[in-house]
This record gives structure tokens, sequence and C-alpha cells, in this order.
């Protein structure tokens, strides 16, 4: 599994890629977590809002920074 955190690596980006990797550790999953700052990359993704998560390619939430319960529910559903 690969999670992109996508922005800026503004203060929040930064918080949603701390609260993925705790979600990570109480799922007891390993996953390679990558922050994607460049935003051309970030708007070839669809992404119009910052920071976004996406799990292996697909965006799936966009415009603030989840809670570790949000991540981890993700997270399950994505497999």
């Amino acid at each position: 599994m690969k999670i992109q955190i996508l922005g800026g690596g503004c203060q929040k980006c930064h918080l949603l890629a701390d609260r993925t990797a705790e979600a990570l550790q109480r799922l007891n999953r390993e996953a390679e977590i990558e922050s994607v700052t460049d935003f051309a990359q970030i708007a070839a993704m669809g992404v119009l809002s910052t920071p976004a998560i996406a799990i292996d390619g697909k965006v799936l939430h966009s415009g603030r920074v989840l809670g570790v319960e949000e991540v981890m529910k993700l997270v399950q559903d994505a497999g």
C-alpha cells in the first residue's frame, strides 16, 4: 500500500502525515507514506484543495486534516 499526502508541505500537511502514521501503527499495518509537494502533480491528480490523501493513486479526501480514526477507516476500506 502506498499513501500519498498531497500539499505544499505546510503544517496541516505534516499533521495529516503524522496522523496517517499513527493510524497505520494502531492498525498494525505497513505502508509507504510519500509527501507530494509538486503542485503540478497535485493538480494532475484532480486535487484543488489541500491537504489531501491518496491511497494507491486514488485521492480519497481533500480540503482538511482528517483525524486518526478517519484515516484508519480510509486505510481499512482501501484494503
